[in-house]
């Protein structure tokens, strides 16, 4: 066994590797950017050599200098993670020259999954499930309708040459076949110039289900059973499963032996998951084969009792499997659910700024967080914006998705936008409690993760009313206590009035609807009551007879008689309620005071967040539509494209491709056409 590895990676992959290693009783070496010279996995290994400036193209992704670290420090092997140079071949076959183990597989494997058409040859002749399809020269009607007709509808039929959806068409029925195809040729001649089509089974309700594989350098390979990934944006995982639902003990054995068949056609070493598409009838499609650790590991370690970095160590080091497959079993049910700095109802753009406040949900036998940050780190323009990974495991899949939903409530983040509110959502919206999931999800459930369907709020509108009342009261006792005369009338919270009522008026926003709430405190006995009273047409000015306590981030209520609960988060005036529901978010508006800012900036358009401009798309004095595209930005690791906000006329432009743009700054000077 190695005494001593380095992890060319950062973040929380290279926290889980080190937390292994110690436990091994390896010593770890971190490598570390400018932007990360503070940051965890830097402070919890043996020792880190800086790699350069924050970029990760300047840094990171050098593998001449992860080598040079690894034998200055004297490691006998590197880590890489994922991301970065976990699939880089040339960075292996680097590795292998200088006699430095790679934690992963050879050269050979890389390469032959690097290319997605080459490893569909590589599957089909190892006799793995591809996606039924016709790929062929013969170009004609009668040929390509024939395929469609013996794969069966619907098909898919798409321009080779195609992208952005142009080209493509589905067919769901034999009689609708030539009209699909002659319209496809068209729009892929019109937009291509190249009319060459192809068609492929379309699958309507496909999901994600992927395989973790292991194989060892004396022949042995197993799997480890499965994970459902299908809940995805932007065809990236949101929240994963293991097992998958609705899986039969005969159907995981059929995709676990053709995970290892696809394994062992390219010579696999190590840690490997093969992605599969299911179909509603139970047949299966490769997808692709990922040549690392996934991030989404951490499930199929609670669902097996095994710790797969330390596998990867080991048969890295040239041992044998720690288990055989009749030694593997699945014990209960596990989620892990992404947290990411990002605003979710703004298109998921990623979020920057300081962890002011970071609070995760105590880690037990059921709960688990994995993460690279702590409080008072920055979440930088740099990199992936992921704070954690948010693990839960029970003995099945009702219990762990219960665990789930109240470890969410239980995550505390403040300093940037994170998408809590959205995971918790999306956790308990009947369809996915159901298990009523495919890779179209969150388009399709879109109004109930979001809320944008109407709310009728009868309990979560006046529980956040109290709860803002219980605050001033709860905050008028603190100063009362700290005050010389703490019997003093002015600092009484009671409701005593003379002659008037004791009234709260408070505006509350939520899905940009304004409702304005009254509150009436009464005395009753030592203590108070609340008469709560929404003007608004959706609750007819009914009013409400309320009580209530808070204790902690839990608020207790009384509404005319019905007892409940919810659990308080807030931000300055935002308020969130988590409940059995869904989180339900407020705005309270603060009293105009007749202060305004008079320096607005009009008639411009400004940056989301820090990143690097890619491309202007034109030019001052251009006359623009609303959507065109304008600029594009680069932040995150993704491409954000700034459009019109309606027609108009570009009138300046402030920066250029390639240079460094601040979060909120003016892009350009954009006049509005009347």
């Amino acid at each position: 066994m190695f005494s001593k590895i380095l992890i060319a990676n950062r973040g929380e992959i290279a926290c889980r590797v080190i937390n292994t290693a110690r436990k091994m009783g390896i010593l770890t070496v971190a490598v570390y950017s400018d932007a990360d010279a503070n940051s965890l996995h830097v402070n919890m290994a043996d020792e880190a050599i800086y790699l350069g400036p924050s970029p990760s193209r300047e840094s990171y992704l050098l593998g001449e200098n992860v080598i040079a670290a690894a034998k200055k420090t004297g490691a006998q092997a590197i880590h890489p993670g994922y991301g970065f140079l976990s699939e880089n071949a040339e960075f292996c076959r680097l590795c292998e020259q200088e006699n430095i183990t790679f934690i992963g597989p050879p050269v050979a494997a890389i390469e032959a999954m690097g290319s997605k058409s080459a490893a569909k040859s590589i599957m089909e002749q190892a006799q793995v499930p591809l996606v039924p399809g016709y790929h062929g020269d013969d170009q004609t009607e009668a040929v390509i309708k024939k395929a469609a007709d013996d794969m069966g509808y619907p098909v898919l039929l798409k321009a080779t040459a195609g992208g952005g959806g142009k080209g493509m068409r589905q067919v769901w029925s034999e009689a609708e076949f030539s009209e699909g195809f002659a319209a496809a040729k068209r729009e892929a001649k019109s937009s291509f110039g190249d009319d060459t089509m192809l068609v492929e089974k379309y699958l309507t309700q496909p999901r994600h289900v992927e395989i973790q594989v292991f194989c060892d350098n004396h022949g042995n390979a197993v799997y480890l059973f499965e994970r459902d990934c299908s809940v995805q944006r932007r065809h990236q995982k949101v929240i994963e499963e293991a097992p998958a639902f609705n899986m039969s003990a005969a159907l995981r054995a059929q995709m676990g032996e053709s995970a290892i068949k696809s394994a062992k056609a390219i010579g696999y070493q190590g840690a490997g998951t093969v992605e599969f598409l299911l179909d509603v009838d139970g047949s299966f499609y490769f997808m692709e084969m990922n040549t690392r650790l996934q991030v989404e590991h951490p499930v199929t370690e609670m669902i097996s009792g095994q710790d797969l970095v330390e596998w990867q160590l080991r048969v890295a080091a040239g041992e044998r499997l720690p288990k055989t497959q009749d030694e593997l079993a699945i014990n209960g049910h596990a989620f892990e659910a992404r947290i990411y700095a990002e605003d979710a109802n703004n298109d998921f753009l990623p979020a920057t700024g300081t962890l002011s406040f970071l609070q995760p949900p105590e880690e037990s036998e059921h709960v688990r967080v994995d993460t690279g940050v702590r409080q008072g780190d920055e979440v930088s323009v740099y990199y992936d914006p992921m704070i954690a990974k948010l693990i839960v495991w029970d003995e099945n899949r009702e219990k762990a998705l219960q665990r789930l939903t109240k470890a969410l409530t239980e995550y505390k983040i403040n300093g940037v936008t994170t998408n809590i509110d959205f995971l918790y959502n999306l956790a308990t919206t009947p369809a996915f409690i159901n298990q009523d999931i495919d890779t179209g999800f969150i388009e399709k459930h879109h109004s109930d993760i979001f809320h944008s369907n109407e709310q009728t709020l009868a309990d979560e509108l006046p529980m956040a009313a109290l709860y803002l009342v219980l605050s001033l009261a709860e905050k008028a006792q603190i100063a009362a206590a700290n005050t010389t005369d703490p019997y003093s009338p002015w600092n009484t919270t009671n409701a005593w009035r003379l002659n008037e009522a004791h009234l709260h008026q408070l505006f509350l926003s939520h899905n940009e609807i304004e409702y304005p709430v009254n509150v009436e405190q009464k005395r009753q006995g030592t203590g108070s009551y609340y008469l709560i009273t929404v003007n608004h047409p959706q609750f007819a000015e009914r009013t409400l007879d309320c009580q209530g306590r808070i204790e902690g981030d839990k608020l207790h209520v009384s509404i005319d008689g019905h007892r409940s609960q919810a659990t308080i988060t807030r931000d300055g005036d935002n308020i969130s309620l988590y409940r059995q529901n869904g989180v339900f978010n407020f705005t309270y508006i603060q009293p105009d005071c007749g202060i305004h800012d008079d320096h607005e900036q009009q008639g411009g358009l400004t940056a989301p967040m820090n990143g690097t401009m890619v491309s202007v798309l034109i030019n001052a004095g251009d006359k623009v539509v609303k959507d065109q595209p304008l600029m594009i930005l680069e932040a995150m690791k993704m491409e954000h494209t700034i459009k019109a906000p309606s027609d108009g006329v570009v009138e300046t432009l402030y920066y250029k491709a390639g240079d460094m743009v601040d979060g909120g700054c003016e892009l350009l000077a954009f006049n509005t056409e009347d």
